[in-house]
């Protein structure tokens, strides 16, 4: 697929925001923290997907564990035509399928409901295991936060999967270094989080988390892994490409003012 992803990151940040700003509710910072990434998984592209058959036994397996940052994901579906970009403006309406965080009952492309975190991450690991059993060769990619891994569901899943040398499960983590109370070093560090990963048995590649060519050799790395799960630690900014947003604890979740959705999107408009 010949994208140009930095002009793909680019729309995908601004319908992200559009939609937030509809909603007039949402997760902003996440959201532009982890364009780039859904941009590189999809445009790449890096996971195996069908555009004619979404539901095909042979594909990828996707799930945001992070659901917060669900505008971002639905913006980019909404470019890959599995849904219409008209309905981005729907985010969070009550009984639309285009919930605040990724809801399966709702919306079936979601592969499993998200938004407590840590629970993505298990059912990344449930089909992961699956899979081997049934000596399939689908991958299960699970994009996590940083914050997510407060809870011990994902050191559970750590463990296990390397216990079982689930070299089909793939994590990418936004590591943006931000969670809901504030910087992560301060509330639980997670430093040296590599070290930690590597410790339960598995393959880690640590990159910059906004450069695509860094995100299309780390992604094609951690993909050909073999006999251990492996994860990708994406060093990002949370709010990426909108200055007054970038690495505030006022962006987790929040409303926009027509002022603030002005400001950033002539911003995310004029950046290279």
């Amino acid at each position: 697929m010949d994208v140009d992803l930095k002009s793909q990151a680019k729309k995908i940040r601004l319908l992200a925001l559009m939609s937030i700003y509809q909603a007039k509710s949402g997760h902003p910072g996440s959201s532009l923290s982890s364009a780039d990434i859904l941009t590189a998984l999809y445009f790449i592209p890096i996971l195996k997907i069908d555009k004619a058959n979404a539901f095909s036994q042979n594909r990828d397996y996707f799930i945001l564990s992070n659901g917060h940052a669900c505008p971002a994901w639905y913006a980019v579906l909404s470019q890959l035509g599995f849904i219409q970009e008209s309905e981005l403006v729907n985010l969070r309406k009550f009984g639309h399928f285009l919930q605040g965080h990724p809801d399966k009952s709702k919306f079936p492309l979601v592969e499993s409901t998200t938004g407590s975190l840590g629970q993505g991450i298990t059912v990344g690991l449930g089909l992961a295991m699956g899979l081997k059993n049934l000596k399939k060769d689908n991958r299960v990619y699970v994009l996590e936060s940083d914050g997510e891994q407060d809870e011990g569901s994902v050191w559970e899943v750590n463990r296990i999967a390397a216990h079982y040398q689930l070299d089909n499960l793939k994590v990418i983590i936004d590591r943006n270094k931000m969670q809901i109370d504030g910087p992560t070093e301060k509330q639980s560090a997670l430093e040296p989080l590599d070290e930690k990963y590597k410790s339960f048995g598995w393959f880690v590649k640590k990159i910059n988390g906004h450069d695509f060519s860094q995100l299309k050799s780390g992604l094609n790395e951690i993909k050909q892994v073999k006999g251990q799960p492996a994860v990708l630690i994406a060093e990002t900014i949370r709010g990426k490409g909108v200055s007054f947003m970038e690495q505030s604890v006022l962006y987790h979740a929040k409303t926009l003012t027509e002022e603030e959705y002005n400001k950033a999107k002539n911003e995310i408009e004029k950046n290279d």
